[in-house]
């Protein structure tokens, strides 16, 4: 019998992500056996650090792609959000599964809107991109940086230690936590990450079996949007832990995009929106970018990475 073995992170999540492929996979081949082999990424162990401050570009996927490389797994399956712009030449994206709901979620004991949140609220979060577009909506909070899983966070909530934080709906939804969902925001009020809800799958350009049995699990609506994000972020020279944010979606043959740079202290939030053909989704992002730089965001990225 052959056997197909995925590669996952270890967290909750990510064993969710990697169990729903393997499902997905299974049910167009019931006879195929399928395991998943868990390892530990680099994002996992840096736990008392902001991310972007130990250099956040694939904090979260080397030690998969090395194992994709060395041959001990077949496939990595990631939240896309974490994937780098650009990957190994022997590597690609064989599929992007159908995005799950991709906005941001308040979640509070005590609050039921985040506008309602009083002067001093403390609202956790580690992502710049978050904090930008909250201090600049709501600068009388006081943001404090939250690190951990899901599990982790939702705990340090619940012990009084903030009075609100904000997580991905579709990572909530995802591990069962639906009902911790006190608001699910408004792109306008909190736009998303770069691929934010989405999950995809890499492998080895050359796995020809492999990629067959993936292509079945590719949705183009979902791949067209994401792309589109992605040349926006690639464009900006970005990464999964800086202050950059875009969503995109299909309406009628056309996608729409829109997209942020923001300063993290809140001090400078660019927007920009963009239309394009969909099947045209890198020229859009990439368009999307150039305004983005003409207003000024390269200047607020090169302090972010330290270039100033």
């Amino acid at each position: 019998m052959e056997i197909l073995r995925i590669g996952t992170r270890k967290s909750a999540l990510a064993l969710w992500q990697a169990e729903h492929v393997r499902e997905r996979l299974l049910e167009q081949e019931p006879r195929l056996r399928v395991e998943l082999v868990k390892i530990t990424t680099s994002g996992d162990r840096i736990l008392d650090r902001p991310l972007a401050a130990v250099g956040g570009k694939g904090l979260f996927i080397k030690e998969l792609e090395q194992a994709l490389f060395d041959g001990r797994i077949d496939l990595a399956v990631h939240s896309m959000k974490d994937l780098t712009v650009t990957l190994p030449e022997s590597l690609h994206v064989a599929a992007v599964l159908e995005r799950a709901d991709p906005r941001d979620a308040f979640v509070s004991n005590r609050y039921r809107r985040l506008a309602e949140l009083p002067e001093g609220a403390r609202i956790g979060t580690s992502s710049l991109r978050r904090q930008c577009q909250l201090r600049a909506r709501y600068p009388h909070c006081r943001i404090v940086d939250l690190r951990g899983n899901v599990n982790t966070r939702l705990t340090k909530l619940d012990a009084g230690e903030f009075d609100a934080i904000i997580l991905a709906v579709a990572g909530l939804e995802r591990l069962g936590f639906g009902d911790r969902i006190t608001q699910a925001l408004d792109p306008a009020d909190s736009l998303p990450a770069v691929a934010q809800g989405a999950i995809c799958i890499e492998s080895r350009r050359d796995d020809v079996d492999t990629n067959r049995r993936l292509a079945a699990l590719d949705h183009a609506p979902t791949r067209r949007c994401v792309s589109a994000e992605r040349a926006l972020n690639a464009s900006l020279d970005g990464g999964c832990q800086v202050p950059i944010a875009a969503h995109a979606e299909l309406r009628a043959g056309r996608i729409f995009l829109r997209a942020l740079v923001g300063d993290p202290d809140g001090s400078r939030v660019l927007q920009t929106e963009a239309d394009g053909p969909a099947d045209q989704p890198q020229a859009l992002g990439e368009q999307a970018a150039k305004a983005l730089i003409e207003r000024g965001a390269k200047t607020i990225l090169d302090k972010v990475y330290g270039r100033d």
